[in-house]
């Protein structure tokens, strides 16, 4: 474990970070069953009311559990006495209860106005603190403790996954709640995302050495890809082998490159 001595006032701050991960970590597993309340409507509703050819088949949105599991075991982990001056945990606090927020956010917003250009922006601020948390992980490492690989590196790498891809989705089918239609082209255009999106995970997972739940994690939304859309449209099919091709690839490039 990595240890370093705090001045009292960094120690509040600290305190304060190690309280919004744990409310927001659970907040943001309360917000999406607002519609049992009778308050918006499902998420899943919402998503199928503007699917396009690169949403997810249904099955794979049940790994939110998993994820789910993995935030509240972080959360768990750096509200721990004993992790109080690990200095990776110490710089995951903020970027993880900013993304934990911002999950809450975006399904309570989604469910009462649909998957807009606003929905957009609050998944990207989302991610946008995911790639910090994952930056900062790819910085300290290889050589985690066991504590620190599980609990850490693992839930919040797996959670950066999804919300890459997820961050695609949502972007198309805000154009589509906006009617911002391709017509013919929409196959074409679905497969160039995809691609984009593989390009970005296989140079993500790279730069991560080859971050093994990054990968699987990216894969998974890939395989729900071409279980739906691929099923439609040919050219999204082979789009999502070829990313899943790089993402394989970036990951084993990058355990070689921790290696070396």
């Amino acid at each position: 474990m990595t240890t370093f001595a705090r001045p009292a006032a960094a120690r509040h701050a600290d305190d304060t970070a190690r309280i919004a991960v744990i409310a927001f970590a659970i907040l943001q597993i309360l917000t999406p069953v607002l519609p049992t309340l009778g308050i918006g409507m499902p998420i899943g509703s919402q998503s199928n009311s503007v699917r396009t050819l690169i949403t997810p088949a249904g099955w794979a949105f049940s790994i939110w559990g998993a994820l789910y599991t993995g935030s509240l075991l972080f959360a768990v982990y750096q509200a721990l006495p004993g992790q109080r001056d690990n200095r990776l945990v110490a710089r995951l606090r903020w970027p993880a209860a900013g993304a934990f927020l911002g999950n809450a956010v975006w399904a309570a917003y989604t469910q009462l106005l649909g998957l807009n250009i606003v929905s957009v922006a609050i998944i990207g601020w989302t991610l946008g603190c995911l790639i910090v948390a994952y930056l900062r992980i790819t910085a300290a490492g290889p050589r985690y403790t066991t504590g620190e690989r599980w609990l850490a590196v693992l839930p919040l790498s797996a959670l950066t996954a999804w919300l890459t891809a997820a961050t695609i989705v949502n972007v198309a089918a805000s154009l589509r709640f906006h009617g911002v239609e391709a017509g013919e082209g929409a196959p074409a255009i679905s497969a160039l995302m995809v691609a984009i999106g593989g390009v970005i995970a296989g140079l993500t997972v790279y730069r991560g050495r080859g971050n093994l739940a990054y990968a699987i994690v990216f894969l998974w939304a890939l395989a729900g890809i071409y279980a739906a859309g691929g099923q439609r449209a040919g050219i999204v099919a082979a789009s999502a082998a070829i990313a899943a091709m790089l993402v394989v690839a970036g990951t084993a490039l990058g355990a070689r490159r921790a290696r070396s």
